[in-house]
């Protein structure tokens, strides 16, 4: 499912929408990706346009309280994604908001363990899907690793 979502953002970051859900299905099986993983893809979306619609309320993008991670958070999010998601944050390249939407993302994965570099694609999705810029060093952190990101 994260190779999908990589391919939807390497081909539509560029455009201000992704194609409706029927048309992305037919895209991404003929890319060749399993009609499973299509499938848990679709889903995985559908719950960050919800999360970004509605599930947090607006005035935590301004939040200055300290974020404390339940003990179901802490098993399934390893250290070094929590602490990069904490890095982005104290970096000015997420607000509280996409911290939240980006750990909600994060444990709705079927993953036991949610690794550093689910977590950054993860991020990328939801920085993208909240239309966030994002600079070059930023987008080159997110997508390293081996391939080069095509942002031009």
């Amino acid at each position: 499912m994260i190779d999908i979502l990589v391919f939807l953002f390497e081909n539509y970051f560029h455009t201000e929408a992704y194609p409706d859900s029927d048309t992305l299905q037919r895209k991404l099986s003929a890319a060749g990706f399993e009609d499973d993983d299509i499938n848990e893809a679709l889903d995985w979306l559908s719950g960050l346009e919800e999360a970004t619609e509605s599930a947090f309320p607006p005035e935590l993008a301004s939040s200055t309280a300290l974020r404390s991670f339940a003990s179901v958070e802490l098993n399934k999010l390893d250290c070094d994604s929590r602490g990069f998601v904490q890095f982005l944050e104290n970096a000015g390249v997420l607000n509280p908001l996409c911290r939240e939407i980006i750990f909600e993302r994060a444990m709705a994965l079927d993953d036991k363990v949610v690794t550093l570099d689910k977590i950054k694609v993860i991020v990328l999705m939801v920085l993208w899907s909240q239309r966030q810029s994002m600079s070059t060093l930023i987008l080159e952190e997110l997508l390293a690793d081996g391939r080069p990101a095509h942002t031009h």
